[in-house]
């Protein structure tokens, strides 16, 4: 599947395919263009491709078919440490025996930078990620989150225009991975250097990106800005990849006017955005956000309306988590703000809830 290209690509992968066996290939015609000074995640599963993707990128593994470019020379020959690129790991990959300084140096010595250049260099970077006074301790004297500074640091202490990152936040804990997402990005947009980043996360990928490639089984299902890419997904995968989502089944009934009419095995019949829908009588799926969906919806044509029961009742602090039957399925979600009034719910009463046709997307099953 081609992807959408920004309108001057920086990176270019053109049909680039990867089978490590000869026979399945883990990277499927992959054709995906990456603007100068953009964040881009690759996001999947394991074994969704896009790591592979990645280690293609930084030249740690050979493509079998198809060509990678940057700024529109062909890559795939050059060795990894001659394609001036950035590399951030999960691991850190710092070097145990050196100073946090001589960690830094070391990629401008490779280079062949002078000793000032090294010595001014260092201090920037170090300055960048607010770790100026560790110049002269060992990595196993820094916390994790410390250590991953060092780690972002010396991999743009040589002012590459590219930064791969591979699952760099994954070792660290929830609060630390959240606030070193805000600094990576807010490094990005200080520097506008390119960042190419995987994860496995949505969280992270729809925090950090200017634009998310949502992998699954070689293949790049949705390229998309986050927003875009939660408020409509384009596939069934997508969607239930990304964020929480309901998902009802069903049979397609009629599509006419910008809505569709899907009907369910328990014989509800619901409203829909037709997003990706096959013919008249096939199999379709629909989803719906769980913070979308109301309870006493007003009395509008523009609302699917059904009964439910509630079954579980989850007070998670900032909202209310309902698990409700409904629909022909007894894991339907819904979310309410916990506001002062909310109402008053008991497992097993009865309560009427909906949601807008618009927030109901159909999708090919």
């Amino acid at each position: 599947m081609a992807v959408p290209a920004p309108e001057q690509a920086y990176v270019r992968f053109e049909g680039v395919q990867k089978t490590y066996d000869g026979e399945t290939l883990v990277v499927k015609n992959l054709n995906l263009d990456i603007a100068r000074g953009e964040f881009l995640t690759m996001l999947g599963p394991s074994g969704s491709g896009k790591t592979t993707s990645l280690m293609m990128l930084a030249g740690f593994e050979a493509t079998t078919a198809g060509n990678i470019l940057i700024a529109d020379r062909s890559i795939n020959l050059i060795p990894p440490h001659k394609r001036g690129i950035g590399m951030v790991f999960q691991n850190y990959a710092l070097f145990p025996h050196m100073t946090i300084f001589e960690n830094l140096a070391f990629p401008l010595s490779v280079r062949k930078f002078g000793k000032s250049d090294i010595s001014e260099k260092v201090r920037r970077a170090l300055d960048l990620v607010e770790l100026s006074a560790f110049g002269e301790r060992r990595p196993a004297q820094l916390s994790g989150g410390q250590q991953q500074r060092v780690a972002l640091a010396r991999a743009l202490v040589f002012e590459p225009e590219l930064v791969l990152m591979d699952e760099p936040l994954g070792a660290l804990d929830k609060q630390l991975r959240e606030q070193m997402q805000y600094e990576i990005k807010h490094i990005h947009e200080r520097l506008g250097v390119t960042i190419v980043y995987v994860t496995h996360d949505q969280s992270e990928a729809l925090t950090m990106s200017d634009r998310i490639a949502v992998f699954n089984n070689g293949i790049v299902q949705q390229l998309s800005a986050p927003n875009e890419l939660y408020e409509r997904p384009q596939t069934s995968f997508v969607a239930q990849f990304i964020g929480e989502n309901n998902k009802l089944t069903g049979i397609l009934q009629t599509v006419q006017n910008n809505q569709c009419v899907v009907t369910l095995a328990d014989g509800t019949t619901l409203r829909a955005l037709p997003v990706n829908v096959g013919e008249t009588g096939a199999a379709t799926l629909l989803s719906v956000r769980p913070e979308r969906v109301v309870v006493n919806p007003p009395k509008d044509p523009g609302f699917n309306a059904v009964t439910a029961r509630v079954e579980e009742l989850i007070y998670l602090g900032d909202h209310l988590r309902l698990r409700l039957s409904t629909c022909g399925t007894d894991q339907f979600v819904l979310k309410i703000p916990n506001a002062e009034q909310h109402p008053t719910f008991q497992t097993g009463t009865t309560i009427e809830i909906g949601w807008r046709v618009g927030d109901c997307h159909a999708l090919d099953a």
